[in-house]
């Protein structure tokens, strides 16, 4: 392996038909010579986090949901955030992000965080995404993998239905030799 994809989308090609990532984006949280992890970033579920965790924390009924992080473990929880007062002794996958997994960091940032524009911003996860060695590495030069760099307000869009849609068109404008809104017609 060259470079890691750390802090990176995949974007899932068209052409991709694996039901797991259909029309997904999975920012990589990790990628090595052994292998790579991330979560499906587009993809909530119906289930409420005060819900999910509430035999853990005595929470307030909020209107937050889940995220189907992938396929792997799909019981365990984990947390992104942008709360930097917050942060563990992690390394951040993407400026401003940071990566929950502990009882205590969930607790701090699901009692101090909101959805108001001016407070820090959570996705909790159920699940995980995996690859082994060059496992994903084959399915990029297979083409079912598209690339992105991350970015904290496409992580969190209030609507991440949208995800999708937004990266395939930028990546869709950054591969034209014209630009997409072109002011000439007689350019078509």
């Amino acid at each position: 392996m060259s470079t890691s994809l750390r802090g990176n989308c995949l974007v899932a090609a068209k052409a991709l038909r694996d039901p797991n990532f259909h029309k997904t984006v999975v920012l990589l949280l990790e990628h090595g010579d052994q292998g790579a992890t991330g979560l499906i970033v587009n993809r909530p579920s119906s289930i409420k986090v005060s819900h999910a965790l509430a035999g853990h924390f005595d929470l307030p009924e909020m209107d937050d949901v889940i995220f189907t992080g992938g396929p792997v473990e799909p019981t365990a929880f984990l947390m992104l955030h942008n709360a930097d007062t917050y942060q563990e002794n992690e390394a951040s996958p993407v400026p401003g992000l940071f990566i929950g997994g502990s009882a205590e960091s969930f607790e701090q940032v699901l009692r101090n965080c909101g959805s108001g524009a001016d407070q820090p911003h959570f996705r909790i996860f159920s699940g995980y995404s995996g690859w082994g060695e060059g496992q994903l590495e084959g399915e990029i030069e297979r083409g079912d993998w598209l690339l992105h760099p991350a970015c904290c307000d496409l992580l969190f869009r209030a609507d991440p239905y949208e995800v999708y849609d937004v990266i395939m068109q930028k990546i869709f404008e950054a591969k034209r030799l014209l630009p997409y809104d072109v002011k000439n017609a007689q350019w078509n």
